[in-house]
């Protein structure tokens, strides 16, 4: 049983609300929340919060575990397009992934992932070499040994086999979804999905939503205009697969009537300007999105283990790209609340406020306000301030401690620190993979 525990003097700003020395008394769910001057001890555990600012932890609405094992790596590396970015490196990595380095990657990126607040993440998976069975291995990694709440799809294409790609996520998807662990449909991205393959998807999927890339780079609306007449979410309505509650990811080049069928059938946008700007591709055009009242939630494409990141370089960007008006701190705080009820609702539990009834997902970091704080500028406090360094000491999920005093749970450190062995054997796969191809073609 979740032994009940006291925040006592506490700072909280929970991207709405702001509050100073307050108790908030919680188990798997917040309980109770209140000024010190009523709080009245009653066998909870108690921690003193003086000197730190309480918050919910972090959610991600769309991630690679897989690339936490492309930190390090090096490959030869000329891309002269988007699509040689994912030859030349991507597509070398995900192809050579079986079920351990799936579990060790899923080990490594949920440690880093806590250590910076994010306890919730909605991953996209790749797999070539142990396809069935890989997400349930990434969810014992990260929802049962991490503790993180997690929802995972296998990114369907043509580069793998088709009918263990449609195996995998039926399964997964068969499973119940719970507080901790979720599924969507994974599919990579147009120009990587035949019409045979979609048709394949759309027998099976029913109404689950899914989850693919769309737009990233302009190639790929080009090869879906090319190839099938019709831009790519006009591909995706057209095979019938646009369902309530998808991801669209990225969806840099998308016209204003992919952005309505988006829209219409209460999808979500899912923006990753960090990977946009580390791969050249372009940036979301914000007034565009504004306009057309798609509901936008946040990510990272895998290239952090970062949420505050994202924070600033979406604000950052959208001034260097539109200018300082095109984008607010209110546009801002408006997509971390859409991306906590998004993906709070796909584990069936309220995320990202501190009030009664929400998830017990908090975090505390050290802040003492070097300028007055208050309700109107916390969150300038956060943006300016905090986000800039991000290391929060302690972190809960459901009430369980996660981090304390900036440490994991000894077997979770434990588990961690083999981590490497298995990234060494893929990087040495890949590397005799590129070998055994330079040899081929000789």
């Amino acid at each position: 049983m979740n032994v009940k525990k006291a925040f006592i003097h506490a700072n909280y700003y929970d991207f709405d609300q702001y509050r100073e020395d307050q108790y908030v008394i919680f188990a798997d769910t917040i309980e109770k929340v209140g000024p010190m001057a009523e709080f009245s001890a009653n066998k909870e555990e108690i921690m003193d919060c003086t000197g730190l600012l309480v918050m919910p932890s972090l959610v991600l609405g769309h991630t690679h575990i897989y690339s936490e094992f492309a930190r390090g790596l090096s490959l030869p590396f000329h891309p002269q397009s988007f699509l040689e970015i994912l030859q030349q490196l991507w597509w070398k990595i995900d192809r050579q992934i079986d079920q351990r380095i799936g579990y060790a990657s899923g080990i490594a990126a949920a440690s880093e992932l806590i250590k910076n607040g994010v306890t919730a993440i909605i991953d996209h998976h790749a797999a070539g070499k142990e396809i069935v069975g890989s997400l349930a291995v990434l969810k014992n990694a990260v929802c049962d040994d991490a503790g993180m709440r997690a929802a995972f799809c296998f990114e369907t294409s043509d580069r793998f086999a088709i009918e263990q790609c449609i195996t995998e996520n039926r399964t997964f998807l068969s499973l119940k979804p719970n507080a901790f662990s979720s599924g969507f449909f994974g599919l990579h991205a147009s120009m990587t999905l035949s019409k045979k393959t979609l048709d394949a998807v759309k027998n099976v999927l029913g109404n689950s939503p899914i989850h693919i890339h769309v737009a990233e780079s302009k190639e790929d609306e080009e090869d879906c205009i090319s190839k099938y007449g019709c831009r790519i979410v006009e591909r995706l309505e057209r095979h019938g697969l646009l369902n309530e509650h998808s991801i669209i990811a990225h969806g840099l080049y998308t016209d204003e009537n992919e952005l309505s069928l988006i829209r219409k059938r209460n999808a979500v946008l899912a923006l990753n300007v960090t990977s946009n700007m580390n791969n050249g591709v372009g940036l979301p055009d914000f007034a565009k999105l504004k306009k057309a009242g798609v509901t936008c939630i946040i990510g990272n494409d895998g290239i952090s283990s970062s949420a505050t990141l994202e924070y600033l370089n979406l604000y950052y960007s959208a001034h260097l790209k539109e200018g300082v008006n095109a984008f607010s701190l209110s546009d801002l705080l408006a997509m971390i609340q859409n991306t906590y009820r998004f993906v709070g609702d796909r584990f069936g539990v309220k995320l990202g406020k501190i009030q009664p009834g929400y998830a017990a997902d908090l975090l505390t970091v050290p802040y003492i306000p070097p300028t007055p704080m208050s309700q109107d500028n916390a969150f300038g406090h956060l943006f300016f301030g905090l986000f800039q360094s991000f290391r929060p000491n302690n972190v809960f999920v459901a009430g369980k401690p996660l981090l304390t005093n900036y440490a994991l749970r000894p077997a979770l450190e434990k588990k961690l620190n083999h981590t490497s062995k298995e990234a060494k054997r893929l990087w040495d796969e890949i590397r005799k993979g590129d070998l055994d191809e330079s040899i081929h073609h000789v």
